[in-house]
């Protein structure tokens, strides 16, 4: 297994993210733990990526994941970051290694298999578990140009009753245009359905870059830890998030 204090790097990965308004507010609010408080708008957030090759890993090798979660109230965005920190939900990776990895980290990892197809302006995105569709999305996209975009997010999880903060850098190439045409949630059973979103779907930015490249930071260190995270305010409470 991966040393799961060690930095990881990725590059050239094909990454689809983007923001939405949940259906149910309160489903998806229920999911972040007692302590932290959920965006008022309970913003859930989605990235799907496929990582084609083992050459473009430092360990992980080739493999594919999709996450969501929710945005973080009262929480600043990095340095060099323009989003609020989010709080992992559902972790599904493809790859062994990478579940190991993340878990070790306290990400609420399980099995998941994310595909991208893109024909002609059409790019269809699918995450399956046990074989089966549970998300799929839609979305136009154009091509690459000279633009480039750059930054840190922030994510938080729970590790051994701990919350951690962790900053992970990242370098896009975003296609133009860039539309999300359509979410579907396919398994009302799955607990991912709790994070829907809204019909009218309400969409917040987002990008697909066919190359973007991020780095896992070495071990992240507990908000009670000397680090730049910021004041989240009222103590946390030791619950993990259910659902998860």
């Amino acid at each position: 297994m991966l040393d799961p204090a060690a930095p990881q790097l990725v590059v050239n990965a094909r990454v689809l993210q983007f923001t939405w308004l949940p259906a149910d507010p309160d489903a998806a609010a229920a999911l972040v733990p007692t302590g932290l408080r959920p965006y008022p708008d309970r913003r859930v957030f989605l990235c799907q990526y496929v990582v084609d090759d083992r050459s473009q890993t430092s360990g992980f090798g080739a493999y594919s994941l999709t996450s969501l979660g929710l945005a973080v109230d009262g929480l600043e965005p990095p340095p060099m970051g323009d989003a609020p920190g989010g709080w992992w939900t559902h972790y599904l990776a493809s790859c062994p290694v990478a579940r190991a990895y993340a878990a070790a980290r306290g990400a609420p990892v399980a099995p998941g298999e994310t595909r991208l197809e893109l024909r002609g302006e059409q790019l269809t995105t699918e995450t399956r578990v046990d074989g089966r569709p549970i998300i799929r999305t839609v979305a136009r996209v154009g091509h690459t140009g000279s633009r480039v975009c750059s930054g840190h997010h922030r994510y938080l999880t729970i590790r051994d009753g701990e919350l951690l903060s962790a900053d992970y850098p990242y370098v896009a190439e975003p296609v133009s245009p860039f539309e999300i045409e359509s979410v579907e949630f396919l398994a009302p059973e799955h607990p991912v359905y709790a994070l829907r979103p809204a019909n009218p779907l309400v969409v917040f930015g987002g990008l697909y870059s066919p190359r973007l490249s991020f780095a896992y930071p070495a071990g992240p260190p507990a908000l009670d830890e000397p680090s730049p995270a910021a004041n989240l305010g009222p103590a946390l409470g030791s619950g993990l998030p259910s659902g998860s």
